[in-house]
C-alpha cells in the first residue's frame, strides 16, 4: 500500500507563491506517475500538472507559465511551485501516486488566495 501525504498550503496573497510537497512512500517511487490535482468548493477535482516517470510534464492551461512540476526520486517527493497566484487558483490541492495498476491519493491540502 503505498501512503501519500501532501503539505504547504497555506493562505497567500494575489501575486504571491508557494510550494507544495507530496511525499509518497514505496521503493518504486521513481517509477509511479506523480500528479496534482485541485477541487474548489462545489467544483469537480481538476488536473492540475502531472509528471512522468522519465520527467516528462503536462500541465492545464489555466496554470502553464505559472506553475512547475518537479520531482526528487531520491526524497520520494514531488513538488509544485505556484507562482504569481490568483484567487482563482484557491482549492483543495491533492497528490496522486499511480504505478501501473491503481491510484493513490493524498488527504489533500488547503491553498487559499486572498488578500
Amino acid at each position: 500500500q503505498v501512503q501519500v501525504v501532501e503539505s504547504g498550503g497555506g493562505l497567500v496573497q494575489p501575486g504571491g507563491s508557494l510550494r507544495l510537497s507530496c511525499a509518497a512512500t514505496g521503493s518504486a517511487f521513481s517509477r509511479y506517475t506523480m500528479s496534482w490535482y485541485r477541487q474548489a468548493p462545489g467544483k469537480e477535482r481538476d488536473l492540475v500538472a502531472v509528471i512522468t516517470s522519465p520527467g516528462g510534464t503536462k500541465y492545464a492551461e489555466s496554470v502553464k507559465g505559472r506553475f512547475t512540476i518537479s520531482r526528487d526520486n531520491a526524497k520520494n517527493t514531488v513538488y509544485l511551485q505556484m507562482n504569481s497566484l490568483k484567487a482563482e487558483d484557491t482549492a483543495v490541492y491533492y497528490c496522486k501516486a499511480r504505478d501501473l495498476w491503481t491510484n493513490y491519493w493524498g488527504q489533500g491540502t488547503q491553498v487559499t488566495v486572498s488578500s
